[in-house]
Protein backbone atom coordinates (compact mmCIF):
# COMPACT_ATOMS: atom_id res chain seq x y z
CA UNK A 1 0.00 0.00 0.00
CA UNK A 2 2.81 2.40 0.91
CA UNK A 3 4.51 1.70 -2.41
CA UNK A 4 1.35 2.48 -4.37
CA UNK A 5 0.83 5.73 -2.48
CA UNK A 6 4.42 6.79 -3.11
CA UNK A 7 4.11 5.90 -6.77
CA UNK A 8 0.89 7.87 -7.16
CA UNK A 9 2.41 10.86 -5.41
CA UNK A 10 5.38 10.84 -7.75
CA UNK A 11 3.29 10.27 -10.85
CA UNK A 12 1.44 13.54 -10.17
CA UNK A 13 4.66 15.53 -10.32
CA UNK A 14 4.97 17.50 -13.55
CA UNK A 15 8.16 19.03 -14.79
CA UNK A 16 7.82 22.80 -14.67
CA UNK A 17 10.89 23.75 -16.63
CA UNK A 18 13.20 22.26 -19.18
CA UNK A 19 16.90 22.66 -18.73
CA UNK A 20 19.01 23.24 -21.76
CA UNK A 21 22.71 23.18 -22.40
CA UNK A 22 25.05 24.43 -25.07
CA UNK A 23 28.26 22.92 -26.35
CA UNK A 24 29.83 26.34 -26.78
CA UNK A 25 30.53 25.68 -30.47
CA UNK A 26 29.04 28.03 -33.06
CA UNK A 27 25.76 26.85 -34.57
CA UNK A 28 25.16 27.17 -38.28
CA UNK A 29 21.86 28.90 -39.06
CA UNK A 30 19.85 27.55 -42.01
CA UNK A 31 18.49 30.31 -44.24
CA UNK A 32 15.27 29.87 -46.20
CA UNK A 33 15.95 28.83 -49.78
CA UNK A 34 19.38 27.36 -49.02
CA UNK A 35 20.05 23.61 -48.79
CA UNK A 36 20.37 22.40 -45.19
CA UNK A 37 23.50 20.62 -43.96
CA UNK A 38 23.32 16.89 -43.59
CA UNK A 39 23.76 15.40 -40.14
CA UNK A 40 27.14 14.01 -41.21
CA UNK A 41 28.37 17.41 -42.38
CA UNK A 42 27.24 19.04 -39.15
CA UNK A 43 28.95 16.36 -37.05
CA UNK A 44 32.16 16.78 -39.06
CA UNK A 45 32.06 20.54 -38.53
CA UNK A 46 31.54 20.16 -34.79
CA UNK A 47 34.43 17.72 -34.49
CA UNK A 48 36.69 20.09 -36.42
CA UNK A 49 35.71 22.89 -34.06
CA UNK A 50 36.59 20.75 -31.04
CA UNK A 51 39.95 19.75 -32.52
CA UNK A 52 40.84 23.38 -33.11
CA UNK A 53 39.67 24.70 -29.75
CA UNK A 54 40.44 21.88 -27.30
CA UNK A 55 43.89 21.51 -25.77
CA UNK A 56 45.53 18.06 -25.59
CA UNK A 57 44.46 16.13 -22.50
CA UNK A 58 46.79 16.56 -19.53
CA UNK A 59 49.52 13.96 -19.09
CA UNK A 60 49.17 14.45 -15.33
CA UNK A 61 45.65 12.98 -15.45
CA UNK A 62 46.49 10.14 -17.85
CA UNK A 63 47.57 6.85 -16.27
CA UNK A 64 50.01 4.24 -17.55
CA UNK A 65 47.17 2.38 -19.29
CA UNK A 66 46.09 5.44 -21.27
CA UNK A 67 42.96 6.16 -19.22
CA UNK A 68 42.18 9.88 -19.20
CA UNK A 69 40.61 11.07 -15.96
CA UNK A 70 38.04 13.78 -16.65
CA UNK A 71 35.70 13.23 -13.68
CA UNK A 72 36.51 14.37 -10.13
CA UNK A 73 34.47 13.51 -7.04
CA UNK A 74 35.02 15.83 -4.07
CA UNK A 75 33.79 14.93 -0.59
CA UNK A 76 32.64 18.07 1.22
CA UNK A 77 32.20 16.53 4.66
CA UNK A 78 32.48 13.30 6.61
CA UNK A 79 29.33 14.09 8.58
CA UNK A 80 25.92 12.69 7.73
CA UNK A 81 22.42 12.98 9.15
CA UNK A 82 21.69 9.29 8.40
CA UNK A 83 23.44 6.05 9.43
CA UNK A 84 23.02 3.77 6.41
CA UNK A 85 24.01 0.18 7.13
CA UNK A 86 26.27 -0.19 4.07
CA UNK A 87 28.00 3.15 4.58
CA UNK A 88 28.68 3.73 8.27
CA UNK A 89 29.36 1.21 11.05
CA UNK A 90 26.53 0.98 13.55
CA UNK A 91 28.81 2.16 16.35
CA UNK A 92 29.74 5.26 14.34
CA UNK A 93 33.22 6.41 13.38
CA UNK A 94 35.74 8.92 14.72
CA UNK A 95 35.55 12.00 12.51
CA UNK A 96 38.56 13.96 11.31
CA UNK A 97 39.17 17.12 13.37
CA UNK A 98 37.80 20.21 11.62
CA UNK A 99 41.26 21.74 11.32
CA UNK A 100 42.35 18.77 9.21
CA UNK A 101 39.47 19.03 6.74
CA UNK A 102 39.79 20.97 3.51
CA UNK A 103 38.66 24.57 3.76
CA UNK A 104 36.38 26.06 1.13
CA UNK A 105 39.29 27.90 -0.47
CA UNK A 106 41.38 24.71 -0.56
CA UNK A 107 38.53 22.84 -2.24
CA UNK A 108 38.22 25.56 -4.88
CA UNK A 109 41.99 25.78 -5.38
CA UNK A 110 42.19 22.06 -6.11
CA UNK A 111 39.08 22.18 -8.29
CA UNK A 112 40.56 24.99 -10.40
CA UNK A 113 43.79 23.05 -10.82
CA UNK A 114 42.05 19.84 -11.89
CA UNK A 115 39.68 21.63 -14.28
CA UNK A 116 42.60 23.43 -15.89
CA UNK A 117 44.15 20.02 -16.58
CA UNK A 118 41.06 18.54 -18.21
CA UNK A 119 38.46 17.66 -15.56
CA UNK A 120 35.07 18.58 -17.05
CA UNK A 121 32.76 16.99 -14.47
CA UNK A 122 32.78 17.44 -10.70
CA UNK A 123 30.46 15.62 -8.32
CA UNK A 124 30.10 16.76 -4.71
CA UNK A 125 29.69 13.95 -2.20
CA UNK A 126 30.03 13.24 1.52
CA UNK A 127 29.08 12.24 4.15
CA UNK A 128 26.04 14.26 3.24
CA UNK A 129 27.15 17.28 1.19
CA UNK A 130 23.95 19.24 1.82
CA UNK A 131 24.69 19.63 5.51
CA UNK A 132 27.76 21.72 4.69
CA UNK A 133 26.67 25.34 5.34
CA UNK A 134 28.46 26.82 2.31
CA UNK A 135 27.47 24.17 -0.24
CA UNK A 136 25.49 26.65 -2.36
CA UNK A 137 28.44 29.04 -2.48
CA UNK A 138 30.79 26.20 -3.45
CA UNK A 139 28.51 25.23 -6.34
CA UNK A 140 28.29 28.87 -7.47
CA UNK A 141 32.07 29.25 -7.50
CA UNK A 142 32.60 25.95 -9.30
CA UNK A 143 30.08 27.12 -11.90
CA UNK A 144 32.48 29.94 -12.79
CA UNK A 145 35.28 27.56 -13.81
CA UNK A 146 35.87 27.66 -17.54
CA UNK A 147 35.83 24.16 -19.02
CA UNK A 148 33.69 22.58 -16.29
CA UNK A 149 30.61 21.22 -18.05
CA UNK A 150 28.80 19.35 -15.26
CA UNK A 151 28.39 19.94 -11.53
CA UNK A 152 26.58 17.09 -9.83
CA UNK A 153 25.76 16.15 -6.28
CA UNK A 154 25.01 12.85 -4.56
CA UNK A 155 22.68 13.33 -1.60
CA UNK A 156 20.47 11.35 0.75
CA UNK A 157 17.73 13.83 -0.10
CA UNK A 158 16.83 14.88 3.43
CA UNK A 159 17.63 18.57 2.82
CA UNK A 160 17.18 18.57 -0.95
CA UNK A 161 13.69 20.04 -1.30
CA UNK A 162 14.68 23.04 0.82
CA UNK A 163 18.02 23.75 -0.87
CA UNK A 164 17.49 22.72 -4.48
CA UNK A 165 16.08 26.04 -5.78
CA UNK A 166 19.21 27.81 -4.52
CA UNK A 167 21.49 25.07 -5.83
CA UNK A 168 19.90 25.17 -9.26
CA UNK A 169 20.32 28.94 -9.43
CA UNK A 170 23.97 28.52 -8.39
CA UNK A 171 24.61 26.13 -11.28
CA UNK A 172 23.91 22.58 -10.11
CA UNK A 173 23.28 20.49 -13.22
CA UNK A 174 22.90 16.87 -12.06
CA UNK A 175 21.39 15.10 -9.04
CA UNK A 176 21.74 11.60 -7.61
CA UNK A 177 19.48 10.74 -4.68
CA UNK A 178 20.11 7.70 -2.51
CA UNK A 179 16.96 5.71 -1.75
CA UNK A 180 17.07 1.99 -0.97
CA UNK A 181 13.41 1.27 -0.26
CA UNK A 182 9.92 2.59 -0.95
CA UNK A 183 8.61 1.30 2.39
CA UNK A 184 8.85 3.93 5.17
CA UNK A 185 9.39 1.42 8.01
CA UNK A 186 12.11 -0.36 6.08
CA UNK A 187 13.70 3.01 5.30
CA UNK A 188 14.11 3.68 9.02
CA UNK A 189 15.63 0.23 9.51
CA UNK A 190 18.19 0.68 6.72
CA UNK A 191 19.27 4.25 7.53
CA UNK A 192 18.62 4.05 11.32
CA UNK A 193 16.84 7.42 11.18
CA UNK A 194 13.49 8.91 10.12
CA UNK A 195 13.12 11.00 6.97
CA UNK A 196 11.44 8.98 4.23
CA UNK A 197 8.91 11.70 3.36
CA UNK A 198 11.67 14.33 3.14
CA UNK A 199 13.54 12.20 0.61
CA UNK A 200 10.38 11.77 -1.45
CA UNK A 201 9.84 15.53 -1.30
CA UNK A 202 13.38 15.99 -2.61
CA UNK A 203 12.69 13.73 -5.59
CA UNK A 204 9.42 15.62 -6.16
CA UNK A 205 11.24 18.97 -6.13
CA UNK A 206 14.00 17.79 -8.50
CA UNK A 207 11.43 16.69 -11.09
CA UNK A 208 9.39 19.85 -10.56
CA UNK A 209 12.47 22.00 -11.26
CA UNK A 210 13.14 20.20 -14.52
CA UNK A 211 16.05 17.88 -13.72
CA UNK A 212 15.96 14.99 -16.16
CA UNK A 213 16.83 12.37 -15.48
CA UNK A 214 16.75 12.43 -11.72
CA UNK A 215 19.02 9.56 -10.74
CA UNK A 216 17.91 7.40 -7.83
CA UNK A 217 20.65 5.20 -6.35
CA UNK A 218 19.46 1.96 -4.76
CA UNK A 219 21.96 -0.37 -3.08
CA UNK A 220 20.44 -3.85 -3.38
CA UNK A 221 20.95 -6.18 -0.41
CA UNK A 222 19.66 -9.73 -0.24
CA UNK A 223 17.03 -10.28 2.41
CA UNK A 224 16.42 -6.57 2.74
CA UNK A 225 15.22 -4.87 -0.43
CA UNK A 226 15.72 -7.17 -3.43
CA UNK A 227 11.97 -7.76 -3.35
CA UNK A 228 11.39 -4.11 -4.35
CA UNK A 229 13.12 -4.17 -7.73
CA UNK A 230 9.85 -4.21 -9.66
CA UNK A 231 8.38 -1.39 -7.57
CA UNK A 232 11.36 0.85 -8.27
CA UNK A 233 11.26 0.15 -12.01
CA UNK A 234 7.51 0.83 -12.09
CA UNK A 235 8.25 4.43 -11.06
CA UNK A 236 10.04 5.00 -14.36
CA UNK A 237 6.84 4.47 -16.33
CA UNK A 238 5.65 8.04 -15.95
CA UNK A 239 8.60 9.86 -14.41
CA UNK A 240 12.00 11.03 -15.74
CA UNK A 241 13.92 8.84 -13.31
CA UNK A 242 17.04 6.78 -13.85
CA UNK A 243 16.78 4.13 -11.14
CA UNK A 244 20.28 2.78 -10.61
CA UNK A 245 20.59 -0.60 -8.88
CA UNK A 246 24.00 -0.85 -7.20
CA UNK A 247 25.65 -4.11 -6.22
CA UNK A 248 26.43 -4.23 -2.51
CA UNK A 249 30.13 -3.38 -2.04
CA UNK A 250 32.52 -4.18 0.82
CA UNK A 251 33.88 -1.32 2.93
CA UNK A 252 35.17 -1.18 6.49
CA UNK A 253 32.43 -1.57 9.06
CA UNK A 254 29.53 -2.62 6.83
CA UNK A 255 29.85 -6.36 7.58
CA UNK A 256 29.82 -7.22 3.88
CA UNK A 257 29.55 -10.81 2.82
CA UNK A 258 29.03 -12.43 -0.55
CA UNK A 259 25.64 -13.86 0.42
CA UNK A 260 24.19 -10.35 0.84
CA UNK A 261 25.17 -9.31 -2.67
CA UNK A 262 22.58 -9.57 -5.44
CA UNK A 263 24.43 -9.67 -8.76
CA UNK A 264 23.54 -7.67 -11.83
CA UNK A 265 22.58 -10.77 -13.79
CA UNK A 266 20.24 -11.95 -11.04
CA UNK A 267 18.56 -8.55 -10.88
CA UNK A 268 18.29 -8.38 -14.66
CA UNK A 269 16.71 -11.83 -14.81
CA UNK A 270 14.08 -10.78 -12.26
CA UNK A 271 13.17 -7.73 -14.30
CA UNK A 272 13.10 -9.60 -17.62
CA UNK A 273 10.56 -12.02 -16.22
CA UNK A 274 8.22 -9.08 -15.60
CA UNK A 275 9.21 -7.04 -18.67
CA UNK A 276 10.60 -9.33 -21.40
CA UNK A 277 10.64 -6.34 -23.76
CA UNK A 278 13.37 -4.67 -21.65
CA UNK A 279 15.89 -3.04 -24.00
CA UNK A 280 19.59 -2.44 -23.39
CA UNK A 281 20.69 1.08 -24.23
CA UNK A 282 24.03 1.96 -25.88
CA UNK A 283 26.79 2.39 -23.30
CA UNK A 284 28.14 5.89 -22.91
CA UNK A 285 31.88 6.39 -22.95
CA UNK A 286 33.43 5.86 -19.47
CA UNK A 287 30.01 5.12 -17.96
CA UNK A 288 29.87 2.88 -14.91
CA UNK A 289 26.25 1.95 -15.60
CA UNK A 290 24.62 -0.66 -17.80
CA UNK A 291 21.45 1.12 -18.88
CA UNK A 292 18.10 -0.37 -19.90
CA UNK A 293 14.69 0.96 -20.84
CA UNK A 294 11.20 -0.46 -21.07
CA UNK A 295 9.60 0.71 -24.34
CA UNK A 296 6.98 3.35 -23.64
CA UNK A 297 8.35 4.21 -20.19
CA UNK A 298 9.47 7.78 -19.62
CA UNK A 299 12.50 6.94 -17.48
CA UNK A 300 15.07 4.17 -17.47
CA UNK A 301 16.99 1.85 -15.16
CA UNK A 302 20.67 1.06 -14.77
CA UNK A 303 22.97 -1.35 -12.98
CA UNK A 304 26.26 -0.46 -11.28
CA UNK A 305 28.17 -3.74 -11.47
CA UNK A 306 31.29 -2.91 -9.46
CA UNK A 307 31.54 -6.41 -8.02
CA UNK A 308 30.38 -8.89 -10.66
CA UNK A 309 31.49 -7.08 -13.84
CA UNK A 310 33.93 -4.28 -13.05
CA UNK A 311 34.42 -1.31 -15.38
CA UNK A 312 38.05 -0.58 -14.48
CA UNK A 313 39.19 -0.56 -18.11
CA UNK A 314 37.30 2.65 -18.85
CA UNK A 315 37.50 4.28 -15.41
CA UNK A 316 37.91 8.06 -15.67
CA UNK A 317 37.30 8.93 -12.00
CA UNK A 318 39.44 10.45 -9.28
CA UNK A 319 38.38 11.23 -5.71
CA UNK A 320 39.36 13.80 -3.13
CA UNK A 321 38.33 12.96 0.42
CA UNK A 322 37.06 15.57 2.87
CA UNK A 323 40.46 15.57 4.60
CA UNK A 324 42.23 16.26 1.31
CA UNK A 325 43.53 12.87 0.22
CA UNK A 326 43.58 11.90 -3.45
CA UNK A 327 42.24 8.40 -4.14
CA UNK A 328 42.74 7.12 -7.66
CA UNK A 329 40.61 4.00 -7.07
CA UNK A 330 37.50 3.64 -4.92
CA UNK A 331 38.58 0.15 -3.88
CA UNK A 332 42.27 0.87 -3.40
CA UNK A 333 43.79 1.83 -0.07
CA UNK A 334 46.55 3.99 -1.56
CA UNK A 335 46.12 7.71 -0.90
CA UNK A 336 48.24 10.86 -1.15
CA UNK A 337 47.57 14.01 0.87
CA UNK A 338 47.05 17.07 -1.30
CA UNK A 339 46.05 19.04 1.79
CA UNK A 340 49.47 18.66 3.39
CA UNK A 341 51.27 19.80 0.25
CA UNK A 342 48.88 22.73 -0.18
CA UNK A 343 49.46 23.88 3.38
CA UNK A 344 53.21 23.48 2.97
CA UNK A 345 53.07 26.02 0.16
CA UNK A 346 53.50 23.69 -2.81
CA UNK A 347 53.38 25.42 -6.18
CA UNK A 348 50.91 24.46 -8.89
CA UNK A 349 53.68 22.63 -10.74
CA UNK A 350 54.63 20.68 -7.61
CA UNK A 351 51.02 19.71 -6.98
CA UNK A 352 50.66 18.51 -10.57
CA UNK A 353 53.74 16.32 -10.24
CA UNK A 354 52.31 14.78 -7.06
CA UNK A 355 48.93 14.22 -8.73
CA UNK A 356 50.55 12.84 -11.86
CA UNK A 357 52.64 10.38 -9.86
CA UNK A 358 49.55 9.10 -8.02
CA UNK A 359 47.56 8.73 -11.23
CA UNK A 360 50.51 6.99 -12.85
CA UNK A 361 50.49 4.34 -10.11
CA UNK A 362 46.82 3.48 -10.67
CA UNK A 363 46.39 -0.25 -11.23
CA UNK A 364 44.77 -1.80 -14.28
CA UNK A 365 41.83 -3.06 -12.19
CA UNK A 366 40.74 -3.67 -8.62
CA UNK A 367 41.54 -6.90 -6.84
CA UNK A 368 38.08 -8.49 -7.01
CA UNK A 369 35.27 -8.68 -4.49
CA UNK A 370 36.78 -11.25 -2.14
CA UNK A 371 40.17 -9.54 -1.95
CA UNK A 372 38.50 -6.16 -1.48
CA UNK A 373 36.48 -7.56 1.41
CA UNK A 374 39.74 -8.42 3.21
CA UNK A 375 41.51 -5.16 2.35
CA UNK A 376 41.89 -2.38 4.89
CA UNK A 377 40.07 0.65 3.49
CA UNK A 378 38.03 3.55 4.81
CA UNK A 379 34.32 3.20 5.55
CA UNK A 380 32.33 4.52 2.59
CA UNK A 381 31.32 7.65 4.51
CA UNK A 382 34.99 8.69 4.78
CA UNK A 383 35.62 8.16 1.07
CA UNK A 384 32.70 9.95 -0.49
CA UNK A 385 31.54 7.23 -2.87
Amino acid sequence: MAVRLVSRMLQRVLRSSVRSCSSGAPVTQHRPGEPSQTAAEELSRQRQFLREHTAPFSAFLTDSFGRQHSYLRISLTEKCNLRCQYCMPEEGIPLTPKADLLTTEEILTLARLFVKEGIDKIRLTGGEPLIRPDVVDIVAQLHQLEGLRTIGITTNGINLARLLPQLQKAGLSAINISLDTLVPAKFEFIVRRKGFQKVMAGIHKAIELGYSPVKVNCVVMRGLNEDELLDFVALTEGLPLDVRFIEYMPFDGNRWNFKKMVSYKEMLNTLQQQWPELEKLPEEESSTAKAFKIPGFRGQLSFITSMSEHFCGTCNRLRITADGNLKVCLFGNSEVSLRDHLRAGASEEELLRIIGAAVGRKKRQHAGMFSIAQMKNRPMILIGG
